[in-house]
């Protein structure tokens, strides 16, 4: 059974898309469409701009939804998805990509998400850190007994690496106490900011107007959502997800779990990178993966 997911920010490159808007002319439409609706040339930073370039959150965010759902429209008939999921950003990839959200729709939610982001970044400087070599369970006692500062488990990737996210004394405090408790690596993330905490709450509030007033239909398959890990085809229960995510943690690890159990086993990747199935495979080395750039 086939699971096709979406990858979230830090899996841009420069060049990214190129080909596929130099080769296919619905991609090239598509593309210009985009261009039309940000109201700035982003293809041309994503096919010959700068690392620095790429790395604004207002371009990262936009540039890698672009590349997966062009990706999976350009692949008309063959894109026969029993379930999708995306990390992070990824989750609207995925919704646009099963018919939940249109292209448009998901493009303007993706770049005022951006905005709103970096905005909430500007105004608490804070950060994320990657936690490698213990158990979720730790992680989590940890970062609860710091309760002076804001420090959350951000984002369940794969058994053994976790994210945290919070203000920056509160990383720091954190990343002492977790490597103390024998972590193999707690290395702060260069991110603009704490995604996936509480500190994220202004950005949350911002985009929930934009995705209570955008149209969200019933999706051609069950889509795998951040918040929760569980399959979704309601509208309304998409929207409340949706809305949840920017303050809430990635649960990866248990999507991928849910999406194994429900049958899944054939991971295709659709954007920039491989993060994801390198992830799929930490999770369970059995399944099949895949990527398509």
């Amino acid at each position: 059974m086939k699971a096709y997911v979406f990858p979230g920010q830090g899996a841009q490159f420069v060049g990214m898309g190129k080909d596929l808007y130099e080769n296919n002319p619905l991609a090239k439409e598509m593309f210009e469409k985009a261009n039309e609706i940000l109201g700035f040339r982003i293809t041309d930073l994503m096919f010959a701009g700068t690392d620095e370039d790429l790395r604004q959150t207002k371009v990262t965010q936009p540039a890698i939804f672009l590349h997966s759902v062009i990706l999976a429209k350009t692949l008309g008939d063959q894109f026969q998805p029993a379930m999708t999921a995306g990390h992070s950003l990824g989750e609207f990839s995925a919704l646009v990509a099963a018919g939940a959200l249109s292209f448009e729709d998901g493009l303007v939610l993706v770049s005022k998400r951006a905005m709103a982001m970096q905005k909430a970044c500007e105004a608490t400087p804070s950060t994320m850190a990657a936690v490698l070599g213990l158990s979720d369970e730790v992680v989590e006692e940890i970062t609860a007994g710091i309760t002076d500062e804001v420090v959350v488990c951000a984002n369940y990737n794969c058994p053994g690496q976790l994210v945290i996210s919070g203000s920056i004394p509160g990383i720091d405090q954190a990343c002492e106490k977790l490597l103390a408790a024998g972590a193999k690596r707690a290395l702060k993330l260069k991110v603009g900011g704490a995604f996936h905490s509480p500190l994220m709450e202004p950005a949350r509030a911002e985009l929930a107007a934009a995705i209570e007033a955008t149209e969200i239909k019933k999706p051609i398959c069950p889509v795998y959502q951040n918040v929760d890990a569980k399959p979704h085809t309601d509208p309304a229960e998409i929207k409340a997800n949706l809305i949840a995510q920017l303050t809430a943690p990635v649960r990866w690890t248990q999507t991928a779990q849910h999406m194994i159990a429900d049958g899944a086993d054939h991971f295709i990747e659709l954007g920039p990178g491989a993060v994801l199935q390198g992830l799929v495979k930490k999770i369970n080395k059995e399944m099949t993966t895949e990527g398509m750039q």
